[in-house]
C-alpha cells in the first residue's frame, strides 16, 4: 500500500531569508512542504510562571471587588428595613446579586487558571511536552474567559449606577 503526502502552498515557508532562492536542503521545495495546521510551541519552565504575577493580581482585583459589593450590600440591606420606597433598592439588590454571581464566576476561572499553570509547570519539569502545551494553552483560555466574566460584571455595574441615578432624577422631580 502505498501512502501519499498531500502538499499545499504555504505562503509562511515560501520565503527564507537566509536563503534567497526560496529552496531548502530537502528535496521537496519549501514552499511545498505539508502545511502543518497546529504550529507547535515550545515552552519553558518559565513561560507558566510569567502568568503567576498576572493571575494573581487579577484574583487581588476580583476580591477587592467582591468586598466593595459585599459592604454595599449590607448598606443596602440596613436602607431596605428603614425606607418606604423599596422599589429601586430592590432593583440594586436584583443587580448585586447578578454580580456576585459573576464575580463568583470570575474568581473560580482565575483560580482554575492559576492551577493549570502550577500543573504545566510539573509537566514540563517531567518533560512531558505535548501534556504542558494542552494545559498552558487551557490555562490561556480560562484566564480569558475570567477577563469576559470581568467585562460582564463591569457592564452590570453601570447598569447598577443608572438605577442609582434615576433614583436621584426621581427625587430631584
Amino acid at each position: 500500500m502505498k501512502r501519499f503526502k498531500i502538499f499545499f502552498f504555504n505562503p509562511l515557508n515560501s520565503f527564507n531569508p537566509f536563503n534567497a532562492k526560496g529552496s531548502s536542503t530537502s528535496s521537496t521545495p519549501k514552499a511545498l512542504q505539508p502545511l502543518q495546521l497546529i504550529y507547535p510551541m515550545e515552552i519553558s519552565i518559565t513561560t507558566p510562571a510569567l502568568l503567576f504575577p498576572a493571575i494573581s493580581l487579577l484574583l487581588l482585583a476580583y476580591t477587592n471587588r467582591f468586598l466593595a459589593i459585599a459592604s454595599l450590600v449590607r448598606k443596602l440591606f440596613d436602607d431596605y428595613i428603614h425606607l418606604k420606597n423599596k422599589k429601586n433598592l430592590l432593583e440594586q439588590i436584583k443587580s448585586l446579586r447578578r454580580r456576585l454571581n459573576y464575580i463568583r464566576y470570575m474568581q473560580a476561572a482565575g483560580v482554575f487558571s492559576f492551577l493549570l499553570c502550577v500543573a504545566c509547570m510539573y509537566c514540563i519539569y517531567r518533560s512531558w511536552d505535548s501534556l504542558a502545551n494542552i494545559l498552558f494553552a487551557t490555562s490561556l483560555i480560562t484566564l480569558l474567559v475570567s477577563l469576559i466574566f470581568s467585562l460582564i460584571e463591569i457592564f452590570q455595574s453601570t447598569t447598577a449606577l443608572e438605577v442609582l441615578l434615576s433614583e436621584v432624577e426621581d427625587l430631584t422631580n
